[in-house]
């Protein structure tokens, strides 16, 4: 079984950064055997991906949405996938997510259709952008 707990969601004002943690524990849980998304749902809208990190390869993956804003990067000693989000807009509110997967091709469950798919989800975490 894998656990997923997100952290550093919050408000900022747009134009600013926030960086968001995903820790995984887990009986189940090796670093190098899994995929993390991280996912957004704003309201009444589908989960959207905004990035993807190899937990064994270190690739990342980003979504037309995501590239050159955002940057994932991982931590396999401490079992954490980190999403530094820069130059925040106000359409860029939502529900945070992380999930596991086992190793894939991320250009391919990168996406947000792929969501369902994914073996490992956490609570969410609340970003808010005010303009």
């Amino acid at each position: 079984e894998v656990q997923l707990v997100e952290s550093g969601g919050g408000l900022v004002q747009a134009g600013g950064s926030l960086r968001l943690s995903c820790a995984a524990s887990g009986s189940l849980f090796n670093f190098k055997d899994y995929a993390i998304g991280w996912f957004r749902q704003a309201p009444g809208k589908e989960h959207e991906a905004v990035s993807c990190i190899d937990g064994s390869s270190g690739t990342t993956y980003y979504p037309d949405v995501a590239k050159g804003r955002f940057t994932i990067s991982g931590d396999s000693a401490k079992n954490t996938v980190f999403l530094q989000m820069d130059s925040l807009k106000p359409e860029d509110t939502a529900v945070y997510t992380c999930a596991a997967i086992g190793v894939v091709t991320l250009g391919q469950y990168c996406t947000g259709d792929h969501y369902e798919y994914y073996d490992a989800w956490g609570q969410g975490t609340q970003v808010t952008v005010s303009s």
